[in-house]
């Protein structure tokens, strides 16, 4: 089960002015599931995106990035999962292409104005008939307060809906933001098999949104692993529908850093965080959150790769499972990550608030039944303290159990 996550209440979704939600059984890969979305965007509204750094990358990205690049005027997204449409050449191209223009035909919109998304299966052809046959019903239950059932209809191997809230004040003006997320697995920056889409009715330049969203998604989509695998399908999206009232947010508020534009960026990005911390608790088969925290690097870069050496290793996420303070296991990730020149009797470890590691070797007053306490619990600190610099990182991922196994092994059947 997710390691302490549970599904949104559908009435703490809040709607978004500008957006409308609609969903269907479209029999993708598996019967009575939902695993089609249709999202309406209000004209008008300003769209950007963050998509997936795997050159494999599949067919919807490459639409997604062309369409956002010829700055057509956004009007929906549709999402499928079931198949990931990746690894599938022109032909899949083409597959994504009909479906833009399938549900343009129905929304009375122009083709290119249609971001596809898909997840799922790789190196499988989109069943087109199947995803155009469900677009009638998702588009009649095109709904304001559907955020759930948007939610529900991107998992896959998820276990369950992510989703969460937020509203602000900008000048005088309520301003609600709402963001959905999938993911469990295939879980890795850059970015980090995830789906997101956060929108808000804020009145902000496009320019302004391609800054908050870059600033985002590093503070959170960015800073998560559940098992190294960039996906080909990674794709965050950022909508704002221009109609809460408030005084534009433009390039300039960037400039001068003014009071909307951080209140606005901190909390889009509170809402990622949210998000990209859910997908990391919902990991496949996971048990255990663990936060990496990596302090006093020279930068940011030697920091990162500390924290990802830990996260990654199987020795350290298998003990994780079982509750084992074999923290020997966290030092040596410390010395293979590649930092140049570390000193090593310079370094400290601690495992939550307690002292693990000092001077190069076990520390006097560290006792293995403390590290068996603090590893016994479902959310756990580990933190490293170069003591080289100022910088620092924090990351989230998980352990990995038998399940991770299980699930990844039955995954096509």
């Amino acid at each position: 089960m997710p390691v302490k996550l549970t599904a949104p209440d559908a009435l703490s979704l809040l709607p978004v002015n500008g957006v409308n939600l609609g969903f269907a059984q479209a029999h993708v890969r598996k019967p009575n599931r939902k695993d089609l979305l249709v999202m309406t965007l209000a004209e008008g509204s300003h769209v950007a995106g963050v998509f997936t750094q795997n050159s494999f990358c599949a067919a919807p990205v490459i639409l997604c990035k062309d369409y956002l690049a010829r700055q057509s005027q956004i009007r929906a997204l549709l999402v499928n999962t079931g198949c990931a449409n990746a690894g599938t050449g022109e032909d899949g191209l083409n597959r994504a292409k009909l479906t833009c223009a399938a549900l343009a035909e129905l929304l009375h919109i122009q083709s290119n104005q249609v971001l596809p998304f898909s997840t799922g299966v790789i190196l499988e052809p989109l069943p087109v008939e199947k995803v155009i046959a469900g677009m009638p019903a998702a588009i009649e239950n095109l709904q304001k307060d559907n955020w759930l059932n948007a939610a529900e209809a991107i998992m896959t191997t998820d276990i369950v809906a992510k989703g969460t809230s937020r509203q602000i004040q900008l000048s005088g003006k309520t301003v609600t933001i709402t963001g959905i997320s999938k993911g469990s697995g295939m879980i890795h920056p850059n970015m980090a098999t995830m789906l997101g889409y956060i929108a808000t009715d804020a009145v902000v330049s496009k320019v302004a949104l391609e800054a908050i969203i870059q600033y985002a998604v590093n503070k959170s989509f960015n800073c998560i692993t559940v098992d190294g695998d960039t996906s080909t399908n990674d794709s965050l999206i950022m909508v704002a529908t221009n109609l809460a009232g408030n005084t534009e947010i433009t390039e300039a508020d960037i400039t001068k850093a003014s009071r909307d534009f951080i209140i606005l960026r901190d909390a889009l990005t509170d809402v990622a965080i949210e998000l990209a911390q859910a997908i990391v608790r919902d990991g496949e088969g996971a048990t255990k959150f663990m936060t990496i925290t990596v302090e006093g690097g020279k930068d940011t870069a030697e920091c990162r790769k500390v924290a990802y050496a830990i996260a990654h290793s199987p020795l350290i996420k298998t003990a994780f499972f079982a509750s084992d303070p074999n923290l020997g296991r966290i030092l040596a990730a410390i010395g293979y990550a590649g930092v140049e020149n570390l000193d090593v009797d310079n370094l400290d470890l601690y495992l939550g608030d307690v002292l693990v590691a000092e001077k190069g070797g076990r520390a006097v007053s560290y006792k293995e039944e403390q590290g068996a306490a603090i590893m016994a619990e479902s959310d756990i600190l580990v933190r490293v303290v170069l003591n080289r610099g100022n910088e620092d990182v924090t990351i989230w991922t998980c352990d990995f159990s038998y399940d991770y196994v299980k699930i990844n092994a039955d995954y096509r059947s």
